[in-house]
């Protein structure tokens, strides 16, 4: 091996594999108990803008709904700050806007007008929920294809047992703080297993590639040599993608504030999923250099295999 530092990463594997099952099965308990916050994308509901006459503080327009029992309100400011937008998860209601008005007015000192007032319906219906499910472990089962044909079977394994361990967490994370769920948020899971596939393909690529180099080491020795030679590839880009994470987190505004929160989550488990995930389910399934060798060309001598 050549002078890098070695850390052991597999020495607590069997650590890792007991926080993942924990965090796993608390995820599943509370989908099954709780579900999602699905928002106004998947639910439909009425959507109401009213305009102020100076600058409208947020904080205070939803303590004020809260007060009035509008309690799962979303409030953000639509193109002007002195112009907010509010979604509720209800039917159109005769009265509704007028119980709004005074909800906003009542001890703020504001005039505030109704500009209009709409019923929006699901974008997302039940049949294409049910779709998009079918879809999604039809992707999962298209990338274990993908991945056994590159690289082998326990590899892709590895690499499917990743991808559902990233989406349920991040899927039980919003579940259990009770987070909407909505079109942003969808798209943001979508993205994290794109991430967590890429830093899996690496990490893979490059314990393949070890193994036929490295003759006399451990499985155990090559993986560890293969994920301290990733690390910093990995930390540079886990990091660089969170920082403008953090940015949309803090300064991206409202609408955009689960997909942040989503892709935030998704980056970390999906950077601890390819090194005690992935290579974790190698080391389980027994992973060796017979599996890896290149087939021997007849004629050829066994010590001229690359």
């Amino acid at each position: 091996m050549s002078d890098l530092k070695i850390i052991n990463f597999m020495g607590q594997r069997k650590i890792a594999a007991a926080l993942s099952v924990l965090l796993l099965l608390g995820s599943i308990v509370s989908l099954t108990m709780n579900g999602l916050q699905f928002g106004l994308d998947f639910t439909g509901g009425t959507q109401i803008e009213v305009g102020y006459e100076q600058p409208a503080n947020l904080e205070q327009v939803r303590s004020q709904l809260q007060a009035a029992g509008f309690e799962s309100a979303v409030v953000v400011h639509f193109g002007a700050e002195t112009d907010v937008l509010i979604r509720l998860q209800r039917g159109f209601e005769a009265g509704l806007g007028d119980e709004i008005l005074a909800a906003l007015q009542r001890d703020s000192g504001h005039t505030v007008d109704l500009r209009r007032i709409e019923f929006v319906g699901p974008q997302v219906g039940e049949e294409l929920r049910d779709d998009g499910g079918i879809g999604m472990l039809f992707a999962l089962v298209v990338v274990m294809v993908y991945v056994a044909m590159r690289f082998q079977f326990k590899f892709s394994v590895g690499a499917v047992a990743a991808l559902i361990h990233d989406v349920l967490l991040v899927l039980g994370v919003f579940s259990v703080l009770k987070l909407d769920f909505d079109l942003t948020v969808l798209a943001a899971v979508l993205a994290v297993i794109g991430y967590s596939l890429n830093d899996t393909i690496v990490v893979s690529d490059r314990i393949r590639e070890n193994f036929r180099k490295l003759r006399t080491e451990t499985p155990l020795e090559v993986i560890n040599f293969s994920l301290s030679q990733t690390l910093g590839r990995t930390l540079i880009t886990s990091l660089t993608t969170i920082l403008v994470l953090l940015a949309l987190f803090f300064f991206g505004g409202e609408m955009i504030h689960g997909f942040a929160t989503a892709l935030l989550i998704g980056v970390l488990v999906g950077t601890y999923s390819s090194i005690y995930v992935a290579s974790n389910v190698l080391l389980t399934m027994n992973i060796s250099k017979e599996d890896l060798m290149l087939p021997v060309k007849e004629g050829a001598e066994v010590d001229d295999v690359p």
